[in-house]
């Protein structure tokens, strides 16, 4: 289910699977890459996920999804998904031999269905440069799951990334017509 204040994140990783068994192994998260998130007026919003924010995540009890629905097909609570976080990002295998959801997704991984990586998460603690419109998540409180998704081209994540960007988006323009009232007033007491 997704809910208001869960964000996903796609990364154009793949997904590989190892000979004669049903594990995969993959990159859901990467660190400190630069990621346009959303675009308006030909303005460009980015974010960063820092290298420490997984410092304290709760991910102990992370599914593996199919663009982030339906039936788990692997889960760290039974000992199928494991995640580990590395510098440069999280990595995960995970071991899809015990349901059917996970056999049928070994095997769309092996057709090249599936080539990317997401995953699902809360922030607990972000920066934002409005210089650059550059936000930077420092701290993530939990990670619900990582997804093999069809579009690494964040589909399923502009909802709630819209609204944090569009609202700033919405910020700046309210600054800039702000600073506009306020030339207009100061040129019209210059002449009166």
């Amino acid at each position: 289910m997704i809910t208001k204040d869960r964000q996903y994140r796609s990364f154009d990783f793949e997904m590989e699977s190892q000979e004669n068994e049903m594990k995969v192994k993959g990159k859901p998260v990467v660190f400190n890459n630069t990621t346009v998130i959303y675009e308006f007026d030909g303005v460009q919003y980015k974010e960063i996920i820092d290298s420490k924010a997984f410092d304290g995540c709760d991910i102990s009890d992370v599914v593996l999804n199919i663009d982030h629905e339906g039936k788990p097909a692997a889960k760290t609570k039974n000992g199928t998904l494991t995640l580990e976080v590395k510098s440069d990002g999280v990595y995960m295998e995970a071991d899809l031999s015990k349901n059917e959801t996970g056999r049928e997704l070994f095997e769309d991984i092996q057709n090249r269905f599936y080539e990317a990586m997401s995953f699902a998460f809360t922030v607990a603690e972000e920066s934002y440069d409005r210089l650059t419109r550059t936000r930077t998540i420092l701290k993530i409180k939990k990670c619900f799951d990582v997804s093999a998704v069809t579009f690494p081209a964040y589909a399923n994540t502009s909802i709630s990334q819209r609204s944090f960007f569009e609202a700033e988006a919405e910020n700046e323009r309210k600054l800039v017509e702000a600073d506009l009232e306020l030339r207009k007033r100061l040129l019209l007491k210059t002449y009166l």
